[in-house]
């Protein structure tokens, strides 16, 4: 009964080892990464980046894009992108309350869907629409040069920030304004 005991608790042990070596083994891929702005209701995001590696990042589904236009993407690498607000925000024109949500999208050729999510402390890929608060629709713009690891910052704009979800030529545009 002990040794059933100890071996059973051995392989737990190395169980949540070897979980733990895979993780680290992934964030050194892409690393995690925090954007910060205190301008409008104190976002924090925090997220891992990806590089694009020759691969095709945005595009059709059939030519095996990475993240395919019309499909929920995590917006990052690893566990899902985490979007915090320390106070209540506009989101493209829409109310949003302060707190911890998940950030997805859903990229397109010439808009991209936002969607926060109330589901925090998942896997990237372990998405839940039905936790869904909201999601909006975004303008993007083409960079003049390929952004190899994906980059989240923030830009001023006259009533707030944009935050700008940038990899490969595509950025994607998300205004933050005060409620």
């Amino acid at each position: 009964m002990k040794k059933a005991l100890l071996i059973g608790l051995g392989v737990i042990v190395l169980g949540l080892i070897a979980f733990a070596g895979v993780r680290m083994y992934t964030k050194s891929f892409s690393p995690e990464a925090v954007a910060e702005t205190s301008k409008v209701a104190g976002i924090k995001v925090t997220y891992s980046r990806p590089s694009k590696k020759g691969r095709l990042i945005f595009g059709r589904d059939k030519d095996n894009a990475l993240s395919p236009y019309g499909k929920v993407w995590r917006t990052g690498a690893n566990e899902a992108t985490l979007i915090e607000f320390q106070e209540d925000i506009l989101m493209a024109g829409k109310p949003v309350k302060a707190g911890t949500y998940s950030l997805y999208s859903v990229p397109g050729q010439s808009t991209w869907k936002i969607i926060l999510n109330a589901e925090t402390g998942q896997w990237g890929t372990e998405y839940n629409d039905g936790k869904n608060v909201m999601q909006v629709e975004v303008p993007i713009r083409i960079r003049p040069t390929v952004q190899e690891q994906f980059n989240i910052y923030f830009e001023d704009i006259p009533e707030g920030v944009n935050m700008i979800l940038s990899w490969d030529q595509t950025e994607a545009l998300v205004p933050f304004t005060h409620k």
